[in-house]
């Protein structure tokens, strides 16, 4: 008789996962710092619920979700709820709902989990922390620059001053496979999504040689920007063209040293986007920062906004400083103990007399040691 494996406690789902010491510090105090740095930019904080009724969060840029959104019933109302699979459209429903008065542009930040039915291929995590802000009512280039220089500069905060941005117009492509037949557009996107310059070349579209200049107009925006700029686009193409290149001139006048990518086939993961839209990576790294773009607000106003991925963000980040552990024997004075605090040192109490608080420390990670008033650092290799 086969008997059921006993069940591992520890055991979670596919994409989950416990985050321990010191991760799950580090990423509090970088949601933290990017949070402040939003702060500072005039990005208001606002916090929806993790779960929401489906009309509600499904509605609008929410319908891209939905496939990615982890339904359950409220007991209470007997209507179906979603676990938010992303923050943006719960900001897009308060800004068209309960700030829907608010003065414009209204500029509003978010920090919290969100989870996921499947993660991908580069993100294979099903739960994921955003942090990000969003700018509405707005559609100008600056407004574009505005939300890039200040992920940009959060990024900065927490270690991360070399970061590169790839600009792209996902709905570019689109319009110009638009009257191709089922067959012939899903071939070229399959062949552009691979960057495949020969199938594409291989169908002998109409519209090949204008992929295939594109493909061209790809790399770093110095020389990629005036070779986008003098492909020959039909009318809605070329004006998402000539926004992206107000889009590179208004970051390069705040920051001329920002290293920007453009690729104008790049069309993967943005769902609802409806203009320019960006991803940010660290040099060297594949995962992405964060990312983020144009969008509609309850189907008419214009917005903007980007998400960054503080688990994310954690990895590719210099190691931040952690707080000294400062080991304090019993029956040491509390005052010693809060002047250390307030010094930095988080204090590690000692519950019972111990004859080698030495030992103890050490035995409970301590950096520091505590003796009346005076703090030394310990000797890791005694």
């Amino acid at each position: 008789m086969n008997e059921t494996p006993a069940f591992h406690p520890a055991l979670l789902p596919a994409g989950l996962r416990d985050v321990l010491p010191p991760e799950a510090e580090l990423e509090a105090r970088s949601v933290e710092a990017i949070m402040d740095c939003f702060a500072a930019h005039g990005y208001q904080r606002v916090k929806p619920p993790l779960l929401e009724f489906e009309d509600s969060l499904f509605a609008g840029s929410g319908a891209a979700t939905a496939e990615q959104t982890f339904r359950l019933m409220d007991p209470d109302s007997q209507r179906m709820m979603g676990l938010r699979a992303d923050t943006t459209p719960q900001i897009a429903r308060l800004a068209t709902t309960r700030l829907g008065h608010a003065p414009r542009p209204l500029r509003l930040a978010y920090a919290g989990q969100c989870l996921r039915v499947r993660g991908s291929h580069l993100q294979p995590e099903r739960q994921i922390a955003q942090a990000g802000i969003e700018l509405i009512g707005h559609d100008t280039a600056e407004a574009d620059a505005e939300i890039i220089l200040t992920a940009v500069a959060a990024l900065a905060e927490i270690g991360l001053k070399q970061v590169s941005i790839d600009l792209t117009m996902p709905n570019l492509v689109p319009s110009l496979l638009e009257g191709l037949g089922q067959a012939e557009t899903t071939l070229l996107a399959r062949a552009l999504d691979r960057k495949d310059a020969a199938a594409v070349a291989a169908t002998r579209l109409p519209v090949a040689a204008t992929l295939l200049a594109l493909l061209d107009a790809s790399g770093p925006a110095g020389r990629a920007l005036p070779a986008l700029l003098a492909i020959p686009l039909p009318g809605a193409a070329h004006e998402q063209a000539t926004r992206l290149a107000d889009a590179v001139a208004a970051l390069h006048r705040h920051s001329p040293s920002l290293q920007l990518t453009i690729d104008p086939v790049e069309f993967r993961g943005y769902q609802y986007h409806t203009g320019l839209c960006m991803t940010l990576f660290a040099p060297g790294n594949q995962a992405e920062l964060g990312r983020g773009g144009r969008y509609l607000c309850g189907d008419t106003e214009p917005a903007t906004g980007i998400t960054l991925y503080p688990d994310t963000i954690v990895r590719a980040a210099p190691a931040r400083p952690l707080r000294p552990r400062l080991y304090v024997p019993f029956g040491t004075p509390q005052i010693a103990a809060v002047a250390a605090r307030a010094k930095g040192y988080a204090t590690i109490a000692g519950l019972c007399p111990n004859p080698s608080p030495a030992t103890e420390a050490r035995r409970l990670g301590c950096t520091h040691l505590l003796a009346g008033h005076t703090i030394s650092e310990l000797d890791r290799d005694e």
